[in-house]
């Protein structure tokens, strides 16, 4: 966040603010949204004025997490004109990505009501604020995937290629990595799927497969491993593969595509 703030201020700070507001202006102003959506970052929005003032006053009228109508106060900021004003774009930022994230992961949950598949972030996230959007995908209903490289063992296509072959990679893997890390294997194929069981894991990537695929794959699995739909994975498409049968589907367009939810700061007159 001291980051966020000092790419923003430059050199000089915030010039404008500092020519047309008096130092002892105080003010109050309302966070309001100009759209539908899932609302998510009012602790990073609170931060980023408190960083520039700490006397302000952050008082949040929702919870992270709550559906927002159009025109809806989320939250009040009162205190020091200056500070405001100059912590202002840096906060909208953050609460406005984080809200879309949200927002897209709510509309993906929605979508798929009454089978028994989760939405999941994977790692196509922004670099240094992985942390914060996803904690906006389970603010908006989703669950996480891995948060880095150490969290889990996930062989894909290219570790396979890498190595040799799916025999050979698992057979490092068993040699190498302790019995806490879980284990995902990623299959394009079904003959893949058969053969990655036989060797025994705990998860299985089914990628880019069409929905008549995935629900040989849900049959040839057969409850011996978890299952995660993953590749190109949309809106309109996700209910489709959820009703093959698959526990995840997993989805980096939340994360790396989702449009900003429009929030403003509104200055009481």
């Amino acid at each position: 966040m001291r980051q966020a703030l000092e790419e923003d201020l430059g050199r000089a700070g915030d010039v404008t603010t500092q020519c047309v507001v008096s130092q002892e202006i105080d003010l109050e102003a309302r966070i309001v949204t100009r759209a539908e959506g899932c609302l998510a970052g009012l602790g990073v929005a609170r931060l980023a004025f408190h960083l520039l003032g700490q006397d302000l006053t952050f008082t949040p009228k929702v919870c992270d997490g709550t559906r927002v109508k159009a025109g809806e106060t989320v939250a009040l900021v009162q205190g020091n004109a200056r500070s405001i004003l100059t912590a202002e774009r840096v906060a909208l930022n953050f609460l406005g990505h984080l809200s879309g994230i949200a927002t897209a992961t709510l509309a993906l949950v929605e979508s798929i009501v009454g089978t028994q598949a989760r939405i999941c972030c994977t790692r196509k996230t922004t670099p240094n604020l992985r942390l914060l959007e996803k904690y906006a995908v389970v603010c908006g209903g989703g669950v996480n995937h891995r948060f880095g490289l150490d969290d889990g063992l996930l062989v894909k296509d290219n570790h396979i290629a890498a190595a040799g072959g799916i025999t050979q990679s698992l057979s490092r893997i068993r040699q190498h990595a302790g019995h806490m890390l879980k284990l995902e294997v990623e299959v394009d194929t079904l003959n893949q799927l058969s053969k990655v069981l036989d060797l025994g894991v705990d998860a299985v990537l089914l990628d880019n497969m069409t929905p008549a695929t995935l629900v040989k794959a849900v049959r040839l699995v057969d409850g011996r491993a978890i299952t995660e739909a993953s590749g190109g994975i949309t809106l309109n498409s996700a209910r489709i593969v959820a009703e093959t049968g698959v526990n995840y589907i997993s989805t980096g367009w939340i994360t790396h595509s989702a449009p900003s939810l429009n929030v403003a700061l509104d200055v009481y007159t």
